[in-house]
């Protein structure tokens, strides 16, 4: 079950008879999707300090020697990124640095926050500014902290890994799982389209990822809001040596994940950490947020393919590949939904006039993240054209 969730306040539902039948699912049991899709974004690590202490993690600096980037280094990035066509601005730092990191906090003062959200909020105003759509991953949030920024995003996520105590997490300052839950659900709540993931080989068991997923499709039966789930081997690196799962367990856990989520849900495999050509069998159908500019500062050991190198893999498939927005389109209102959307439309969307019924409707989108993509600029036409496959 899920650890630590009664002290968050976490009702999630996870069926003993489901669990079994979850873990009896192989690769033979899935279907190969239609398409695969990618998002073409720029990374932006806000800052490299984190409260907490992962014995897996490369991208956090200890207190002295973390980083926090200025606005200006930020609409640099962005710049960078816009010009070279992406779309989204991927911003992640560990969760609440602030709390841990005194100098941290006290560059946050001076620049006039009393956290790290707000700003990140001024952070993601900036690449709006720049013709980006922010996506921010900032690790567990209360309902307050995400209601600060979600405005400004057109989506968000948080890895969940799993609802098992690993000794991955251990220590003085562990992660907690209840608490990762309950950001997602706080999500919910708020209406945000949001992706989340598990994280593979850290030391959890089969039951333990059975269960993280089913924990991952109440939620979203509960609200309809997640867009899609990541499957992810954890890898070697300077902090991490005992290896990376199975490609066999790779393949499993996969096909399990594609069974335990709807299909309006996209399961996602980064291809700089797993075999994606391998697993698109699997059920894999989007290979995520792909960088022509920027590293993998969470795992910078493992470069980002190139777009040529994604064509290869859905080639090898036999499959179309197509670019998409950080958000996805079900998500939008129907009169920014394309013409050739026939997905299932995330629920409460608002209808074909536009106009927004507060009884019923619900807003996925911010009037901010509308207005960057009906904007009348060279931004808001790259987002359109991204949205009609063009």
């Amino acid at each position: 079950m899920i650890a630590g969730a009664s002290e968050y306040g976490v009702d999630v539902s996870i069926d003993d008879a489901a669990v079994a039948d979850l873990l009896s699912v192989t690769p033979d049991d899935v279907d190969a999707p239609e398409a695969l899709t990618f998002a073409r974004n720029v990374f932006v690590p806000l800052t490299t300090a984190c409260r907490y202490t992962c014995t897996y993690c490369t991208y956090f600096d200890a207190p002295g020697q973390a980083s926090l980037l200025s606005l200006e280094e930020v609409r640099d990035i962005c710049k960078r990124g816009a010009d070279a066509g992406c779309t989204e601005a991927l911003f992640t730092f560990g969760d609440d640095p602030d709390d841990r990191y005194t100098e941290i906090y006290d560059q946050l003062a001076k620049w006039g926050h009393d956290s790290i959200h707000t700003y990140l909020r001024d952070a993601c105003e900036v690449a709006l500014e720049e013709g980006l759509l922010p996506h921010a991953n900032p690790g567990d949030q209360t309902r307050e902290q995400l209601a600060t920024v979600a405005d400004v995003n057109a989506s968000m996520g948080v890895m969940l890994e799993t609802t098992a105590e690993v000794g991955a997490h251990a220590g003085p300052r562990k992660k907690e799982p209840g608490q990762r839950v309950r950001t997602i659900q706080n999500a919910g709540e708020l209406d945000v389209a949001f992706t989340t993931g598990i994280l593979v080989g850290i030391g959890e068991s089969w039951r333990d990822r059975a269960e993280s997923l089913l924990a991952i499709r109440d939620l979203h039966e509960r609200y309809d809001h997640i867009q899609e789930v990541i499957v992810q081997p954890v890898v070697n690196n300077e902090r991490w040596d005992e290896g990376s799962p199975a490609f066999e367990t790779m393949r499993r856990v996969t096909a399990m994940a594609r069974v335990a989520l709807p299909e309006e849900v996209s399961v996602q495999v980064p291809p700089n950490l797993a075999p994606a050509r391998d697993l698109i069998d699997c059920g894999v159908d989007d290979l995520g947020g792909v960088s022509p500019v920027t590293d993998d500062h969470i795992n910078p050991d493992y470069k980002w393919p190139a777009l040529r190198e994604l064509e290869e893999i859905a080639d090898s498939a036999e499959l179309p590949l197509s670019e998409r927005l950080p958000v996805y389109e079900r998500f939008l209102p129907a009169d920014l939904r394309t013409d050739a959307f026939d997905g299932v439309a995330a629920d409460g969307t608002a209808g074909a006039s536009g106009g927004r019924n507060p009884d019923t409707d619900r807003e996925w989108i911010s009037p901010t993240i509308r207005e960057a993509l009906e904007a009348d600029d060279a931004a808001g036409e790259r987002y359109r054209t991204v949205l009609r496959g063009e």
